[in-house]
């Protein structure tokens, strides 16, 4: 059973912030530096540190580029649409690379679309000219050097994942196939090493679920060298509304959501509303480079849902269905549960002519309601459905982990008058039951001893 994460994104998201948060979460930094010096990449070295924004302590993760790749991200004015004599097409952020036309008229924009290699002299406003190389890769190329790295099959398809979500939305706002769109190495290099890095982490901390109940962003425009985009810049647009994230946006001026970052929640967002009750059993404070008004921080929190004591009410759904085959209900149940059912049965009935039936029972939270109904609708032959607000009472209950002389084990632990009583998980029994040749009834009662005894091994959290 994986964690649930929240991640709290009051001042927007961005790659490095991502990062950041989730090394202060716990993620291994030896095992996060281990996977990108496997990778077939140059040009930069990570800078892992503690900062403080708004007096508070934070992680900062930072990719710094070296003079062939920098692309003067942290130059604010420009972020913000002033005049600045800066002649570098990545000014407008550190996700943000160029489009090239063959007849090299610049328009800088969010990604960087051409078929071959060239030179150019790049004038960085400090009185100094540079000439650059540049390549230019592919979404191809980019999950070529992904597959090259020591990570995991599971954070390697994240990292894949993540930048098919960036190309594509690239590839709407420039009117090319996916396959047209290339990343400037300027822009890519660092985009490569935050995405890695996010999906490194991301898997190393063993997340299964994300929660995202906002994703705060800015307003105004950000000035790109031949032009001025508006917020939310059209990556982070076509992201957004390609995967309905929940965007608000302040009454602050400035690009407070990268396209790197909407990519992220993108790539890994499963809910955007949370328990109604839950603990906090982690916190993760990643910073931005940028500053803003409002400071540049992301919370990456790792929360265990828990039920109050007493009563509560919930939703029942009832209908009869005698034309229907076994498939087709069987099929029902698991989108049912999928979309959040609390319970699903079916019970054989007798209806009219004698008709042999089964009458469909779901349990469901009452927001959840219309969406069982129309899963109901849609996959069986009924035509009625009978609805019913039910108050029942619910022992106080969380769920955790703990370390077993067998192996770790995800446990039910309910409060009945004042004393504890303790449900292993069907997952986790059969797993060790798997490991140890155990019958499932002898593992179960000897984690639930486990649980119990004093000496056992310690609790962890999720």
């Amino acid at each position: 059973m994986g964690k649930t994460l929240y991640l709290d994104c009051p001042s927007g998201i961005s790659g490095d912030m991502a990062v950041a948060a989730l090394l202060d979460l716990g993620a291994d930094e030896t095992v996060l530096r281990q996977a990108l010096e496997s990778l077939p990449v140059s040009g930069y070295t990570v800078n892992i540190r503690r900062v403080l924004k708004s007096g508070l302590d934070a992680c900062d993760f930072d990719v710094v580029l070296d003079q062939n790749h920098e692309n003067h991200d942290h130059d604010m004015e420009y972020l913000h649409g002033h005049e600045h004599e800066h002649d570098h097409g990545a000014a407008c952020g550190h996700e943000h690379a160029h489009i090239h036309t063959h007849e090299h008229e610049h328009e800088h924009d969010h990604a960087h679309i051409h078929t071959h290699e060239h030179e150019h002299g790049h004038d960085h406003g400090h009185g100094s000219g540079h000439h650059h190389h540049h390549e230019h890769r592919g979404l191809n190329d980019i999950l070529q050097i992904i597959a090259c790295g020591q990570m995991s099959e599971n954070a390697k398809a994240l990292a894949g994942k993540i930048f098919g979500i960036i190309a594509d939305a690239e590839a709407k706002a420039h009117g090319l196939p996916r396959d047209e769109v290339h990343f400037h190495e300027v822009g890519a290099v660092d985009s490569i090493v935050d995405i890695v890095a996010f999906a490194v982490c991301f898997d190393n901390l063993g997340i299964s679920e994300v929660i995202v109940p906002r994703l705060c962003e800015g307003m105004g425009t950000v000035r790109c060298q031949h032009g001025i985009l508006p917020i939310p810049v059209p990556a982070v647009a076509n992201i957004a509304g390609a995967y309905h994230l929940p965007l608000h946006i302040m009454n602050v001026q400035g690009e407070f959501v990268t396209p790197t970052g909407a990519a992220i929640v993108a790539g890994t967002m499963t809910s955007g509303t949370l328990p109604e009750n839950f603990t906090i059993c982690r916190i993760g404070l990643g910073a931005g480079k940028r500053n803003y008004e409002r400071p540049s921080l992301v919370r990456a929190i790792l929360i265990e849902e828990t039920s109050q004591a007493g009563s509560d009410c919930i939703c029942k759904l009832e209908t009869d269905i005698d034309d229907c085959s076994g498939e087709a209900l069987g099929y029902t149940m698991e989108l049912l549960f999928e979309a959040g059912a609390r319970d699903v049965h079916y019970m054989p009935v007798y209806m009219k002519k004698n008709r042999p039936a089964y009458e469909l029972c779901v349990i469901c939270a009452k927001e959840d309601v219309e969406t069982m109904e129309q899963i109901i609708f849609a996959n069986t032959t009924t035509i009625g459905i009978r609805r019913m607000a039910v108050e029942r009472a619910v022992l106080p209950r969380s769920v955790k982990t703990f370390k077993t002389p067998f192996g770790d084990a995800r446990v039910k632990v309910c409060t009945v008058q004042g004393a504890l009583k303790y449900y292993p998980e069907y997952e986790s029994v059969i797993q060790l039951c798997r490991r140890h040749g155990r019958s499932y009834m002898e593992m179960y009662h000897d984690l639930v001893q486990a649980c119990q005894s004093p000496d056992a091994g310690s609790e962890v959290t999720p």
